[in-house]
């Protein structure tokens, strides 16, 4: 593989590379940006997305060679630390970078057409929750995730590297219009069900069993909020999880647990 070594942080071959802390002027150069060796690897081995280019330092080189190799044809850049700093605008610790292609936009009824289980998200706009989201979805098997209003971007670095590259993995689109692409789903054959702590709903193991066999979408809401009223009327079916206290579960928390739940039904 071309191995290109670079000695300055300014060197345009490296544009791409630049002001990557701001994740919006990224997102206009329809780009993205994988950090660490293990997100780097499952980009370049595992994703439906397409890599542009890595800079790695040397000891990151030796550690994702055989990735690499596998791609021949992608630009490889090797930079010092100082140099990866500089040009990034921060400390990268594992002294690997990657960036990504977005992929173009797919209307969601496409992306859910042979999914058994999807994750609907409502207003989750912390990029952390986002991205432990898109963990738990891969662990349990889930097919799809569809972002409903003012959701984290899954390609903001801070989501990939969450995810442990989950994200670059785990298929997504934006469920429009909202709510009734909720009644959409329904419309489709899934069980809409919501996540909710009221005490009308129906504990989550209860409201499990009945889906058994069924596709299923699991709504989840806001990290303190919780779901909007107009998502709550167009879901189908209402679950809670039962909690000592209060409710205090973090929302991927939740997700996990009601993935799991689903599964075992």
């Amino acid at each position: 593989m071309p191995v290109l070594t670079i000695d300055a942080a300014d060197d345009q071959r490296l544009a791409d590379y630049q002001n990557i802390p701001d994740a919006e002027l990224v997102g206009r150069r329809g780009l993205f940006v994988a950090e660490g060796r293990l997100v780097v690897r499952r980009l370049l081995e595992d994703s439906r997305l397409t890599p542009r280019s890595v800079m790695v330092t040397d000891a990151a080189l030796e550690s994702i060679a055989d990735a690499l190799a596998a791609r021949p044809g992608l630009h490889v850049f090797r930079v010092s630390q100082s140099v990866m700093d500089g040009v990034a605008g921060f400390n990268i610790h594992r002294g690997c970078l990657a960036i990504g292609e977005r992929p173009a936009a797919m209307p969601w009824p496409a992306l859910v057409e042979r999914a058994r289980t999807v994750l609907v998200l409502e207003r989750i706009a912390n990029a952390d929750n986002v991205g432990g989201i898109f963990r738990n979805a891969i662990a349990f098997g889930v097919d799809a995730v569809l972002l409903g209003p003012a959701c984290a971007d899954p390609l903001y670095r801070k989501a990939i590297r969450t995810s442990m590259g989950a994200a670059l993995l785990v298929p997504f689109a934006t469920a429009q219009p909202w709510p009734d692409a909720l009644r959409q789903l329904a419309a489709l054959g899934f069980a809409v069900v919501a996540l909710t702590p009221s005490a009308e709903a129906a504990p989550l193991r209860d409201a499990a069993m009945p889906l058994a066999g069924r596709q299923a979408a699991i709504v989840l809401g806001h990290e303190g909020d919780g779901l909007t009223a107009e998502a709550l009327e167009a879901c189908e079916h209402h679950a809670r999880i039962p909690m000592s206290g209060f409710d205090s579960l973090n929302v991927a928390s939740a997700a996990a647990i009601a993935l799991y739940e689903l599964r075992r039904g």
